[in-house]
């Protein structure tokens, strides 16, 4: 009988999706066990259970959407943390089993987004190469334009500047013939807000300041309700940074004043870790009255006082 099944799954989807607004909202320390424990009981009896082979792939496709969201919210939580690894692994053989080519790219893209994050950058460059390559013909104009940012990341860090420029065009030749209705439904959250936060960063990285600040600017600008808090608060900080850079300190400060305050309640170490490559950043100006102030302020922010200790993990 297909009927039960199909409730069960869409519990599955409903469910994950509670999840991911709350790791948007929140951080991913805040949910994660949580998430783990679902998947090890109703994620694990969905997938013991016997169905007809298209309700079968269906199944496989949610619960890999539930541990790819578990490798993220491990990664964003405790970003140095094997376990994310091992979860993005456990939702590429899943994607694999429910032969769903787009939500297996998507994994590999995030996997790119972390060995960024971990210093392996040309991994992280091929990782996205990967992803765009293996769904040529398939993908959406999003998604391919998600793959291209994620290879300019990597690249910028690499500080191969042309290369970076290049994967940033085409990523912006993509986003421009985008239909967001053709998109997964798991994949909602690219649109030109992002699109400009992913040119600021790159920038950034490239020391290209003014422009950093400009594009990072339009990121932050363009950020909605407060739905993607977490994406909001680090655009905010790497436009501090690039205001750093430009050598305006007083608009570094206070953007990054009004980032602390807007992520209170966020529990992420990758956040944590954006305030620790400012407050370095901020070191470098010596104690001007711009700096000065700014850390007398910020001593009233939790994220603050977690990124000026010793450890570092968000609490």
């Amino acid at each position: 009988m297909v009927f039960l099944p199909l409730i069960c799954l869409a519990a599955c989807r409903a469910t994950v999706g509670l999840f991911s607004q709350l790791d948007e909202r929140f951080g991913g320390g805040h949910a994660r066990q949580s998430l783990i424990h679902y998947l090890s009981t109703d994620g694990e009896r969905l997938l013991r259970g016997r169905y007809p082979e298209a309700v079968g792939s269906a199944v496989f496709s949610a619960v890999a959407e539930a541990t790819l969201l578990a490798a993220w919210m491990s990664y964003d939580s405790t970003p140095r943390t094997p376990h994310a690894q091992r979860y993005f692994i456990q939702a590429l053989g899943l994607a694999a089993a429910a032969g769903d080519r787009l939500l297996g790219a998507s994994i590999l893209d995030a996997m790119s987004h972390q060995a960024t994050y971990a210093g392996r950058f040309t991994e992280a460059a091929s990782l996205a190469r990967a992803a765009r390559t293996g769904t040529s013909g398939i993908s959406t104009a999003t998604l391919t334009a998600h793959f291209h940012t994620m290879e300019a990341r990597a690249l910028a860090r690499l500080g191969d500047a042309r290369a970076c420029d290049r994967a940033l065009a085409e990523a912006v030749s993509e986003f421009e013939r985008r239909n967001p209705d053709d998109d997964p439904g798991w994949f909602r959250f690219f649109d030109e807000a992002e699109l400009s936060f992913e040119f600021g960063h790159c920038l950034r990285d490239l020391s290209r300041a003014g422009d950093a600040t400009r594009y990072a600017g339009r990121g932050v600008a363009g950020a909605g309700d407060g739905t993607f808090a977490r994406s909001h608060f680090l655009a905010m900080i790497v436009l501090a940074d690039a205001y750093l850079a430009a050598g305006v300190p007083e608009q570094a400060c206070g953007t990054a004043l009004i980032a602390l305050t807007a992520g209170e309640q966020i529990r992420s170490g990758r956040c944590v870790n954006y305030l620790r490559e400012f407050r370095d950043h901020l070191a470098r100006i010596g104690d001007t009255a711009a700096a000065l102030e700014f850390k007398e302020q910020a001593l009233g922010s939790r994220l603050w006082r977690i990124a000026t200790r010793p450890d570092s993990r968000p609490r």
